[in-house]
Formats: structure tokens, C-alpha cells, sequence
């Protein structure tokens, strides 16, 4: 049939190279030009299969899974529209045959999603069509800047997995908070929930009963009403830096979630148009040969020229 693209359900066996990847995004991959809504509706009515049975989004694919893949309407006006592939421009910090860590810019989710079309693994995947295998490794907000890690092998992802579970990846973060944070190094512990408000927004709160979740903080400068911190996470949970702070009375500078609003709008009026959280320092042992990798992403123009003028004198700080 015209605009189909098989005349009956295709069945495709999962290898090595694209097990451990979510269904929703192997399905993303093998119907390019389907819109990502037509794709949901197919796993929820359940037309898509593995092994015989219905599975969520979420589901994460595993070496000799039949997947039955149903046959899509591709309009000739979707196939006409669909723009070429294109390098997103991504800085590289690291790679090899096994991982790609990039530098991701503020304002770009790392996946679809949530009203974004496509994120960074849509990306890279679109660009690096010869790939046979790129997953993420752990996320970043949208609005946070700096390393982020993928893997280009199963192998490496599942060595990373671990290795991020069990703590032996070390990520330090630089935060802007408002506020003369006063002590050297704190360590915080605090447990977090995840909601959803009626909105359906999702939001992270400090309450008893909720995940445990911990974070170090070192005072780097303090300028201007403003503290600038080094945040090492010694649990990696939504949110977690943005939340910690915040809750101690300490929000980050420009966080339109949990931060202090009135203070974004003047910030905003004086160059700082978004978050300032920036993933800037990476330590782990290669997944695959266990040599130690160091990063370090400086920071980002737009938040290292702000910084500059909150470490004014105060007489010229305090229009800011």
C-alpha cells in the first residue's frame, strides 16, 4: 500500500549493538518521519510488540527480543518535510570507539519529549547516521549546561550504569546562589520526592520518606549578595542540586522552577537569562579499558561574563 512503510508488520531481533535501549527510542530510530505522538500511540494501543506481549515506553530492550514492528502511515507531506540530517554543533570533550562525552548547552533537553521535538540524543543520532549504537549515559536538565556522557557501545553503557549506581563517577557542578552561604564545605542530606502537579508538571520536594539524596558543597567566592559553590553529587536524583539549595534558603540565580522570581526578572534585565548551574567536572574509570578520564568544561560565556560583574566592587554591584 502507498505510504506505508511495510505492507504487514515487520519483526526485528535485537543484537548486542542495540540492546539496553528503551523501545520508545529504537522505535523513534526505525520509523524516522513518524511524529513521536504517533509513536506513544502505537505502544499504548499496544500494536507494537516484544516477544508476543505489550510493554511500556520505558521497556528496555534485551539481546534476542523479537520486537513486531506494525505497519505506519507515512504521509508523502511528512516524507517531503523531513529536514536533512545536520552536525548540531555539540563541543566534544572526549571521545573514542566506546564513549562521546559532549558539552551540551543550556536550553537543549538531552531527549524528546515534554513538548521538544528533539533533544540532544535526536540529535547526534540524526547527525552520525552510520552509528549502530548511542544511548545516554545520565541526563541533564534542559537549562543546565556542561558534560554529559554517552555510550557508543552496550558494553560501555552497562559499565557506566554500574558505576554511576555505585558512585564511582564523580560529577561537580558550579551553582550561583542568592545569599551569603557561610561555612567552607557543608555536606547536605536531604530526601526527595518526585510530583506532578495538577498541571502536570513535575516538581521535586524535600519530605520525610522520600529518596535519599546527598550533596557536597564547597564555597568557591562569595560576591555581590551572591555565593558561588561547587556542588559534588554523591546521589544523582531529579533536580537535586536546585532542590538542596533552595530549600536551605539559597536558590539557584535564574532557576524559574524552584528559584526566586522576582530575582530572575532583575537578573534577566542584567544579562542572566537562564539558570545558573553548569555540569563543569567529570572523574571516572573508562567503562571498557579502566583508564582514568578527567574533564573539566569551562564556563559558558553568557554565565562567565555574569559572573563578572557580580564580583564588582559593591558600589557597582549594586545595580545588579
Amino acid at each position: 500500500m502507498k505510504g506505508l512503510r511495510n505492507a504487514r508488520a515487520s519483526v526485528v531481533v535485537i543484537d548486542d549493538t542495540r540492546a539496553a535501549q528503551r523501545v520508545d527510542n529504537f522505535l523513534l530510530r526505525e520509523l524516522k518521519g513518524v511524529p513521536r505522538s504517533r509513536v506513544y500511540r502505537l505502544l499504548r494501543g499496544g500494536e507494537v510488540r516484544v516477544n508476543s506481549r505489550r510493554v511500556e515506553a520505558t521497556y528496555r530492550l534485551q539481546p534476542g527480543d523479537r520486537v513486531r514492528i506494525p505497519p505506519v502511515r507515512l504521509s508523502a507531506t511528512v516524507r517531503r518535510a523531513a529536514p536533512a540530517p545536520r552536525d548540531p554543533g555539540f563541543r566534544v570533550a572526549y571521545e573514542d570507539d566506546a564513549l562521546l562525552v559532549i558539552e551540551k548547552p543550556a536550553g537543549v533537553a538531552v531527549h524528546g519529549g515534554s513538548g521538544v521535538s528533539f533533544g540532544v540524543i535526536e540529535q547526534l543520532r540524526a547527525a552520525r547516521q552510520g552509528a549502530r549504537f548511542l544511548e545516554l549515559a545520565h541526563r541533564l536538565d534542559r537549562e543546565t549546561s556542561g558534560l554529559l556522557i554517552l555510550a557508543k557501545k552496550r558494553a560501555a553503557l552497562v559499565a557506566l550504569h554500574a558505576a554511576l549506581r555505585e558512585g564511582r563517577v564523580t560529577k561537580r557542578y558550579l551553582a550561583l546562589a542568592k545569599g551569603a552561604w557561610t561555612r567552607p564545605t557543608r555536606e547536605v542530606e536531604l530526601p526527595l520526592r518526585k510530583t506532578l502537579t495538577h498541571a502536570g508538571e513535575r516538581r521535586v520536594n524535600v519530605e520525610p520518606g522520600g529518596q535519599a539524596s546527598r550533596t557536597l558543597f564547597r564555597l568557591v567566592e562569595q560576591c555581590a549578595g551572591f555565593s558561588l559553590l561547587e556542588a559534588t553529587l554523591a546521589t544523582g536524583r531529579t533536580h537535586q542540586i536546585r532542590v538542596h539549595l533552595a530549600h536551605l534558603g539559597f536558590p539557584i540565580a535564574g532557576d524559574d522552577k524552584y528559584g526566586d522570581f522576582e530575582l530572575n526578572r532583575q537578573l534577566a534585565r542584567h544579562g542572566l537569562k537562564r539558570m545558573f548551574l553548569h555540569a563543569r567536572e567529570l572523574a571516572f574509570d573508562h567503562p571498557l579499558t579502566g583508564a582514568r578520564i578527567g574533564l573539566v568544561a569551562p564556563l559558558p560565556e553568557d554565565l562567565a561574563d555574569f559572573l563578572e560583574r557580580v564580583r564588582q566592587p559593591a558600589a557597582d554591584a549594586e545595580a545588579i
